[in-house]
This record gives structure tokens, C-alpha cells and sequence, in this order.
């Protein structure tokens, strides 16, 4: 026979058979007046706990949308039960800006050529200086015909071999076939290794702020905001109709990092700026890096 959920008399948890005395378990938490929830009171909860409760989340994009550096700043001083956890608001927006950039960004790979137009070419260009530059690369080619593979490649062929007939593999497809390879590669591989940035990007933060005090664990926490930013800023440029609305959002994240930058960690606007530039530079050079091997992953898969 089931037991009557709606008694007062309850002395064990129904969920894990702990001890009660009031309205919730001390161990699990779970209520001990407990009945069968009304149409009514379903909804009720999922406004009060989905929405109402998630109020953290706006308050949390408000700050992140509007206030360069003050969601880290109020994590750092202990402010955090009214914000979303910073890895969790990195991973939500990492997955919509690489769900929207499939939808609505360019073509991540395209190997149609240019077509060239020879008749341009041809009345554009000198016939004596055409002439001379092809009996040069004729030269050219007649002294290379006999020199080695790169030596990258043989090394490749010799200590991977499997991975070297991947590449002749995909070099056989067609170029629909290699556009297509390619990007499903890349939006497999892409969000890994973007993610695979944010502890680089940190000690980046770390090397520029060399006696701050800050802990690198504080360099990680202002990473994963402001890249959330990032990702959160592009998608909206991407799905702006206009093009003064798209050079305004460009403008604001092009702004928003040093802005950020002075609020949590202080310091004279030049010296910000001196940062910022150095900050960019080295993280450019590590995402092309990372996006390489993105694409490399994708052929060899």
C-alpha cells in the first residue's frame, strides 16, 4: 500500500530515509509534506525556480553585457550566490556562438578558385616581360625537379605514416567533399580547443601583471568572463540587421577588454593600453594556433 504523502506524522524521508522532524530533510533537503503537484502548482514551480530563481542569469548579463570587469570584480570580493558560475556562463555562451556561427557565419572552407581572366591578362601585361618570366620559372623548375619532399612532410611519412594517408586521403576528395570534411571538423574540434585557451590566456594575464598580487586563479575567473563576453558580443553582431547597429557592437568589443582590464586590475589608462596590445597580440598567434590544429584534426579524423 503507498504511503500517504500528505500526513503530518512523517518521521523518515521518503528520498533517502533520513531522520525529520520539520518541513525538509536535513540531509537531502527534500519536503516531507509532500502531495500530488496541481496543473497550477507545476507551473508556479517552473516560474519561481526557472525564471524567478534565474533571475541570476540576467542580473549576471546585465553586468557582463554593461559593465566591463565588474561581474569579475564582485566574484573576486565574494559577491557570487547572485551571479551565474563562471564556467557554466562560458560553456552556454561558447555553445550558442558556435551554434549561431554555423547558422550564420561565413563558410569556415572554400576551395573554389578564382576564376582569372586571361584577356585582361594579356593586354595588361608586357609580351617581352611574360615571356622573360616564363623562360625564368622554366629555369626555375628545371633546377627543382630533382630536389627532395619537404622535409616536414617526409618527417610526417616517416613517424606517422597513418596520419600521412589521411592527408593523401582527403587531398583525393572532391571539393565538396573537402569543404564538407572541413567544417564538420572544425565545429567538432573548434569549442575544445578555443576552451583549451582560457588557462594560456590566464597566464598571459599573469606575465603582464607580474606583482599585482593576483592569484592566477583570479587571471582564469577574468578569462572565462571576458572570452564569455566575446563570444556572447559576435553573436550579436551576427544576427544584426543593420550596419551602424553591427559597427557599434564591433566598436564595444573592441573597447570592452581594456575597459575590463582597468576595473579589475587597475593601472594608469597607458599602461592598460600597453597591456591590451601585448594581451591581443599573443592571444591572435595562440587562437590561430589553436584553430589550425582544429582543422588539422578535421582532415586526419
Amino acid at each position: 500500500m503507498k504511503p500517504d504523502l500528505t500526513h503530518d506524522d512523517l518521521t523518515h524521508c521518503l528520498n533517502c530515509g533520513a531522520a525529520v522532524q520539520y518541513h525538509f530533510c536535513p540531509v537531502c533537503g527534500q519536503e516531507t509534506r509532500l502531495h500530488v503537484p496541481s496543473a497550477t502548482e507545476f507551473l508556479h514551480e517552473f516560474v519561481g525556480h526557472y525564471v524567478a530563481l534565474e533571475g541570476r542569469l540576467w542580473q549576471t548579463m546585465k553586468l557582463l553585457l554593461f559593465k566591463p570587469g565588474q561581474l569579475t570584480a564582485d566574484y573576486i570580493a565574494g559577491r557570487r550566490q547572485r551571479y551565474v558560475v563562471p564556467l557554466r556562463l562560458y560553456l552556454t555562451l561558447s555553445i550558442v556562438f558556435f551554434a549561431l556561427l554555423k547558422m550564420f557565419g561565413p563558410e569556415v572552407a572554400n576551395f573554389d578558385s578564382p576564376k582569372v581572366n586571361n584577356a585582361e591578362i594579356r593586354r595588361d601585361v608586357d609580351k617581352d616581360v611574360a615571356a622573360a618570366m616564363a623562360k625564368k620559372n622554366a629555369a626555375v623548375a628545371a633546377r627543382t625537379t630533382d630536389v627532395p619532399d619537404n622535409e616536414m612532410e617526409d618527417a610526417i611519412r616517416k613517424y606517422s605514416p597513418k596520419v600521412a594517408n589521411k592527408f593523401d586521403n582527403f587531398e583525393k576528395l572532391d571539393q565538396g567533399e573537402k569543404v564538407k570534411v572541413i567544417s564538420e571538423g572544425f565545429f567538432a574540434y573548434a569549442p575544445y580547443a578555443m576552451f583549451c585557451l582560457m588557462p594560456l590566456f590566464a597566464l598571459f594575464l599573469k606575465i603582464l601583471y607580474l606583482g599585482s598580487g593576483k592569484r592566477y586563479g583570479e587571471h582564469l575567473l577574468f578569462a572565462l568572463h571576458t572570452n564569455a563576453f566575446a563570444y556572447l558580443q559576435i553573436g550579436l553582431i551576427m544576427l544584426a540587421p543593420w550596419g551602424l547597429l553591427k559597427f557599434a557592437l564591433f566598436c564595444w568589443l573592441a573597447f570592452y577588454l581594456p575597459v575590463a582590464m582597468r576595473r579589475v586590475y587597475g593601472g594608469s589608462r597607458k599602461a592598460t593600453a600597453l597591456r591590451w596590445l601585448a594581451l591581443m597580440l599573443l592571444h591572435l598567434v595562440s587562437m590561430s594556433v589553436a584553430i589550425g590544429a582544429a582543422f588539422a584534426l578535421a582532415v586526419v579524423h
